[in-house]
């Protein structure tokens, strides 16, 4: 969609905004523009009617007379854990998605702070189709913070959905204007996925967020040990090291640290598995690796939010 010259000086500048004498109320429909100003202060309802092909939102705005509104100044950040810092709904993490997922964030998630984009930051590689679907929780728009991409009109019509497609590497911040002084903004991290060299690996390790791409190399040794339950994936969801890669004949010991609930280790291509879901701390499993190859594992209480573990035999 176009970008709009108006809501574009409003992102990326700062006005103090005098209304004059005003008899009765405005209704009329709103812009980018006014869904600023009525964020910033002044008082408003709406409405949205919904056809087939069309969407309508029109705004009644009751203001006193010489009411200032002023509209918060919006400019490039100096990082993106700055602009992320009061993003409703973001821990620190990011949602990583590999080349051939569908990659989807939902608008207007309720949290105790108010709306969020979910997930606040995802990260992609270039020449990825990223999607934002509507809740029908409130009123909302996407605006790239540098005009690369608009929605338009704020939306309050669950199933509406907007795209942009990302060809390049970068970091690209957005807000929903009705709702940026309230911390519903977000960021997407275009960049080559993490990659180990094993494309099996990489493909199953892809959303793991303690998976950077690093192998542990502890081939010639007799023993080796992977910690379950360590922090990761929004919590204590994690396998540490998550990659390693031993020799043939390597006793491998999952030890259970205690945290994150109960989980299990269970191998995707190899009839492996640690049996019941244990929670204690000490608990442990072993295993001996005869055969080289590549060896998938997951915990499965937790893989839906990929605690996974991957092993190289050579």
């Amino acid at each position: 969609m176009d970008w709009k010259p108006t809501r574009r000086r409003l992102l990326q500048g700062s006005a103090l905004l005098a209304l004059g004498s005003m008899a009765g109320c405005l209704s009329a429909a709103t812009s980018g523009q006014e869904k600023l100003q009525n964020a910033a202060g002044a008082n408003s309802t709406s409405e949205t009617t919904t056809s087939d092909n069309h969407t309508e939102t029109t705004t009644d705005n009751c203001v006193d007379d010489e009411t200032p509104i002023e509209a918060t100044e919006l400019s490039e950040p100096d990082s993106l854990d700055e602009w992320l810092s009061d993003a409703n709904k973001y821990d620190g993490k990011s949602r990583r998605y590999g080349p051939d997922e569908r990659v989807a964030v939902s608008v207007g998630k309720p949290t105790d702070d108010g709306p969020a984009f979910d997930p606040p930051l995802i990260e992609v590689p270039p020449m990825t189709d990223v999607w934002w679907e509507w809740t029908g929780r409130g009123e909302h728009n996407v605006v790239a913070l540098d005009g690369g991409f608009d929605s338009g009109r704020t939306n309050a019509q669950r199933g509406t959905s907007y795209h942009h497609f990302f060809d390049e590497p970068g970091e690209y911040l957005f807000v929903s204007e009705p709702h940026y002084n309230d911390g519903m903004k977000g960021a997407v991290v275009v960049t080559e996925p993490p990659s180990t060299g094993y494309e099996a690996v990489d493909e199953w390790m892809i959303n793991t967020s303690n998976f950077d791409g690093t192998v542990t190399d502890e081939t010639g040794s007799e023993t080796a040990s992977v910690r379950v339950g360590t922090p990761g994936n929004s919590g204590n969801f994690a396998f540490d090291p998550p990659v390693l890669k031993v020799s043939t004949g390597t006793t491998i010991t999952w030890e259970w640290t205690g945290n994150g609930g109960g989980h299990n280790v269970v191998f995707q291509e190899a009839d492996i598995d640690s049996g019941e879901i244990a929670a204690d701390s000490g608990e442990t499993f072993k295993h001996t690796f005869e055969t080289t190859g590549t060896y998938r594992y997951a915990c499965e209480p937790h893989n839906g939010i990929a605690m996974k573990g991957a092993l190289i035999v050579e």
